[in-house]
C-alpha cells in the first residue's frame, strides 16, 4: 500500500494532480425526448394540454430527460422536415401529436431504427413506431348527458373540425348521451375543416346558435365556441382544455386530457430499457380523460347523473357505444346486446341516430 501511494504522489508531482480527487467520469447523457405539435402552445386547448403532459416529464424526470418541442407544425410535407430533423438531432424519443402526422412518422421511422416514435391517434405501426389515443368518447357521451338534460330547445351544436374517426366518435357519443336521457334531441354539425381557427369556429358557432341550438360543443382547439356562447346567452362545453374563463356562465364542464400520465409512463420505460411499441387506448378510469368541475349553474340531479354515469363508466358498467345502435339513415349498426367491436369504432364513418346531415366527402 504504501508504495502504491508513492506512486501515486509521484504521479501527482508529475502532473500536476492533487492526490485523493481521481478524474470524474462523465454523468450519464439526459435522455432526449421530442415532441411536435400542430397549434401553439398558448393558454388552452390540444396543443397546450400536450405541452402540459411535457412540463409534467420534466416534473418527473429532472435532469434524467431533456425536453424540446416544435409547435405550429402543418399536417403537410413540413411535418416530416421536422420530425426528421429532430431525429437528427439526437432525440432518442419523438412524439407526433396530431393525425396528420401519421405517415410523415412512418417514413421518417424506416430512416431511424434505433429511435422510438409515438403516434398520436394513429393506427398505424412499426418497431419502433407505437400509437397513443384516449377514449375520449366517454367524456363526449357525459356532456351529452348534460345537454340532453339541460336544453331547452332539445337542438344541440357541434363544430366538428375534420370528418375523422376521432371526430365523428366525439359527435356520435355526445349524441348517445344526449340521447340516453332526452329521446328528442337532434344534433346539428357545422363542418370547418380545420383544427385550429378562431375566426372560422366563431362563425360555426354563431350559425348554430341561429339554428336554434343552446348546447354547444366542439373538436376544435380554440375557445371561440365558449366565447359565443357567453355572448349569446347559451350553454357550451370546453374541450381538450378547460375553458370556464372564457365563458364563466355558458361553460358546465370540459372534456380534458391528461396526457403527462401517459408520456411518464413510456418514458419510465424508455430508462429502464423495457419500451416496445403498444397501441394504447386510455380513458377516464386511467385518468387521461378528465372532466373539469361542474358549472355551479348544473342542477343537483343532473350533477348527481353525471357523477353516477361517470362511475359507471370507470366500472366498466357503461359502455357508450352498446346497442341497439342505427345511423342516421335508420339502418341498424349494432344490435341490441352487442357492443360495436372497438376496430370498427376506431374507423367508424357513420353518424348516429339523431345527428343530422351526412358526413363531408
Amino acid at each position: 500500500m504504501f508504495r502504491l501511494r508513492s506512486t501515486l504522489a509521484a504521479i501527482a508531482a508529475a502532473t500536476g494532480l492533487v492526490l485523493g480527487v481521481l478524474p470524474v467520469a462523465h454523468a450519464a447523457e439526459p435522455l432526449k425526448v421530442a415532441f411536435v405539435y400542430l397549434g401553439p402552445v398558448g393558454d388552452g386547448g390540444w396543443t397546450f394540454q400536450h405541452d402540459q403532459g411535457r412540463r409534467a416529464l420534466e416534473k418527473e424526470f429532472g435532469n434524467k430527460i431533456k425536453t424540446t418541442f416544435v409547435e405550429n407544425v402543418p399536417e403537410t410535407a413540413d411535418a416530416e422536415r421536422v420530425i426528421r430533423q429532430l431525429a437528427v438531432d439526437g432525440n432518442q424519443m419523438i412524439f407526433t401529436t396530431s393525425f396528420g402526422y401519421m405517415d410523415p412518422t412512418m417514413k421518417v421511422a424506416k430512416s431511424f431504427p434505433k429511435v422510438h416514435f409515438m403516434h398520436a391517434t394513429g393506427y398505424k405501426t412499426a418497431a419502433n413506431v407505437g400509437t397513443y389515443q384516449t377514449r375520449f368518447y366517454e367524456g363526449a357521451y357525459l356532456l351529452g348527458m348534460i345537454a340532453g338534460k339541460m336544453t331547452k330547445t332539445n337542438t344541440l351544436g357541434f363544430v366538428g373540425s375534420f370528418p375523422v374517426p376521432e371526430v365523428v366518435r366525439n359527435i356520435n357519443a355526445y349524441t348517445l348521451g344526449a340521447k340516453s336521457v332526452n329521446p328528442k334531441i337532434k344534433t346539428k354539425v357545422v363542418w370547418v375543416n380545420t383544427w385550429y381557427d378562431p375566426g372560422k369556429e366563431r362563425q360555426a358557432a354563431e350559425t348554430l346558435v341561429a339554428q336554434g341550438a343552446d348546447m354547444l360543443a366542439q373538436n376544435t382547439d380554440s375557445p371561440a365556441v365558449v366565447q359565443v356562447a357567453e355572448e349569446k346567452g347559451v350553454h357550451a362545453f370546453g374541450w381538450d382544455t378547460d375553458m370556464a374563463k372564457y365563458g364563466p356562465k355558458a361553460h358546465l364542464t370540459a372534456n380534458t386530457e391528461n396526457w403527462g400520465v401517459y408520456y411518464i409512463q413510456e418514458v419510465k420505460r424508455e430508462l429502464a430499457g423495457t419500451w416496445k411499441p403498444e397501441q394504447t387506448l386510455w380513458g377516464i378510469k386511467e385518468n387521461l380523460v378528465v372532466l373539469s368541475p361542474l358549472n355551479a349553474s348544473v342542477p343537483a340531479d343532473v350533477s348527481k347523473l353525471f357523477n353516477d354515469k361517470k362511475k359507471d363508466i370507470v366500472d366498466g358498467k357503461l359502455v357508450p357505444f352498446a346497442g341497439p345502435l342505427k345511423d342516421n339513415t335508420g339502418a341498424v349498426k349494432v344490435a341490441a346486446g352487442a357492443v360495436l367491436p372497438m376496430g370498427e369504432l376506431m374507423s367508424i364513418n357513420w353518424l348516429v341516430d339523431g345527428v343530422e346531415g351526412s358526413l363531408p366527402k
